[in-house]
């Protein structure tokens, strides 16, 4: 089947995949993105709230992100190498009601997961409007992160 607009399934569920955490990457990328001490330092972080090092929510989407589009190229790539058609990647024009649930430390296993909510016509011809509910899930089947994203998707004869 195709993954054009029309042929998206309501309900459909990505499993995207998962990642370890580990203490390195998340001190290099609040080094870089979100320089808090509890991001960046074990004994900083042992004062605050989260009570050791502590992966940036934002870090922990980033890392939703990169695994929805990995999984978006292989399925282009899988439905050309059998001689299908693959629609383009659309933009999308937001997300909300992003929440971080619980914290992320080093060791922790994120098993990413995108599922369909609603598809709507647009204005924009030859796209449609893609909904979807995206959650990070860690080892012991606690939510950690959350939110409701939206692309435009390609309709089938656009191009």
């Amino acid at each position: 089947m195709s993954d054009f607009f029309e042929d998206l399934v309501i309900g459909t569920r990505l499993d995207l995949g998962r990642h370890t955490f580990t203490a390195e990457e998340i001190v290099d990328f609040a080094r870089r993105y979100d320089p808090q001490p509890f991001h960046l330092d074990e004994a900083a972080a042992a004062g605050t709230p989260f009570g050791r090092l502590t992966a940036s929510g934002w870090h922990t989407v980033a890392v939703w992100m990169k695994l929805y589009v990995t999984h978006r190229q292989a399925t282009m790539a899988e439905l050309q190498a059998r001689g299908e058609p693959a629609s383009r990647p659309g933009p999308s024009p937001g997300f909300r009601s992003l929440k971080w649930r619980k914290p992320v430390h080093p060791g922790d296993t994120i098993s990413y997961a995108s599922t369909l909510t609603a598809k709507h016509s647009s204005q924009t011809a030859g796209w449609g409007l893609v909904f979807h509910h995206n959650t990070g899930v860690n080892q012991d089947g606690a939510t950690v992160c959350e939110f409701d994203g939206s692309v435009f998707w390609e309709c089938r004869g656009a191009a």
